[in-house]
């Protein structure tokens, strides 16, 4: 490291003022800073610093959201194996291997475009890269079906980088989650890749690997698409080859859905890193899980559709529910800041997430546009939650001084 270290001072004068690379001064600067924790001290105001910067902390979301990622690129192969009936004579790697190149161009898109944006504005502004795209740019391919084309995730990152940050000021600034942003613009542009049953399997090759004529009876119905649509309060739900699947399989997660939601395992693994670690709120991520489980709960009491009579633990282990509360929720720009205002936030979250899976049968999900709601009230929420306290500590007064 230390030979790092004196490589970067070495070349840093060429990005400084009158250097001769001082146009890329921010995309160094950006470099720099991640790989070492600045050392400059404040001239005024706060002196108290902290090893634990955004960056760092940005990498621990990264780290985090892995298992979920390794998981979504495994079950991509997984499912895709299973649709052409070669699942049984095709060994882990090549199925992983398949998963990771259908995924891997979609997060180079991600970044790439959203970097590339931030890296502009940055020169532009003279200021220094912000990071929280470092986190947005892994989410956003994470939370899109597989067949998602390139060229939307494209559109639809910048639309959410330039209108629901950059113009907001940029990192912390900004109301709305990013990536729940992009997700949006493409549910509401592209609705036809964001929907049905066509999208959440890939039955055609990638880079030459994999490709077949699909089985016989093959669909490829997410289980809250086939629960949605079922006639009675008796869903048979099955894999897309017509096996039946469990609690268990949603639990463990080889089952079609978005590419890192699928697997309440690894999500709940990348919730307790974040919750040891200090970065996630656990009071967010609780309190959202609790919402879910009540409001399902309370609809079981009126089991007239498959919706409302499925289990809370299903619902919870079904679709983006178990993501959004794990790494959408916790956003701590866009989510309550308050101690207090995060239990209210979170359950709220969970209830309205399961309120509009259920009651809409044409939209079997739910999360995204519950977090969006609620990145609205935020701030509401919070004012609520200080002027309560101020004014508790008010009567508190009066009677101490009484």
């Amino acid at each position: 490291m230390k030979a790092l270290r004196n490589y970067i001072d070495k070349i840093k004068p060429n990005f400084q003022e009158g250097g001769k690379l001082h146009a890329f001064h921010s995309v160094f600067d950006g470099i720099e800073t991640f790989l070492f924790v600045p050392n400059e001290t404040s001239k005024t105001g706060v002196h108290i610093h902290d090893s634990i910067d955004s960056k760092r902390t940005m990498s621990v979301v990264l780290l985090a959201l892995m298992p979920a990622l390794l998981f979504g690129m495994y079950n991509v192969g997984y499912q895709h194996y299973l649709s052409i009936g070669e699942l049984a004579s095709t060994d882990f790697l090549t199925i992983f291997l398949y998963g990771l190149l259908a995924v891997l161009p979609k997060i180079v898109v991600s970044y790439g475009v959203g970097l590339g944006i931030e890296f502009v504005i940055a020169q532009w502004k003279k200021h220094e890269i912000q990071e929280g795209f470092l986190v947005s740019g892994m989410l956003i391919p994470m939370i899109v079906p597989v067949d998602t084309p390139l060229w939307m995730i494209a559109i639809a990152t910048a639309f959410a980088v330039v209108f629901a940050k950059e113009i907001f000021g940029g990192t912390g600034m900004n109301i709305f989650n990013v990536a729940l942003i992009t997700r949006a613009f493409l549910f509401f542009a592209y609705p036809g890749k964001m929907s049905g049953d066509s999208v959440w399997v890939r039955t055609e090759d990638t880079f030459g690997m994999g490709s077949g004529q699909v089985v016989d009876g093959f669909t490829g119905a997410t289980p809250l698409g086939q629960i949605a649509t079922a006639p009675n309060t008796e869903a048979v739900v099955t894999d897309i080859v017509g096996n039946s699947i469990s609690t268990m399989d949603y639990f463990i997660g080889l089952i079609p859905g978005s590419i890192g939601e699928t697997s309440t395992l690894a999500i709940l693994i990348g919730a307790v890193i974040l919750m040891l670690s200090g970065i996630g709120s656990w009071k967010t991520i609780v309190s959202t899980f609790i919402g879910g489980f009540a409001i399902t709960s309370l609809f079981n009491l009126f089991p007239s559709t498959a919706g409302l009579a499925l289990s809370p633990i299903d619902q919870i282990c079904l679709g983006g529910f178990a993501f959004g509360a794990v790494f959408m929720a916790t956003d701590p720009v866009t989510s309550a800041r308050t101690e207090t205002g995060k239990y209210i936030y979170g359950f709220l979250v969970g209830a309205i997430a399961m309120l509009v899976r259920v009651v809409n049968p044409g939209y079997p999900e739910g999360m995204m546009l519950a977090i969006l709601l609620m990145n609205v009230f935020a701030p509401l929420i919070d004012h609520y939650v200080v002027e309560s306290n101020i004014s508790r500590r008010l009567k508190r007064s009066k009677v101490t001084n009484a």
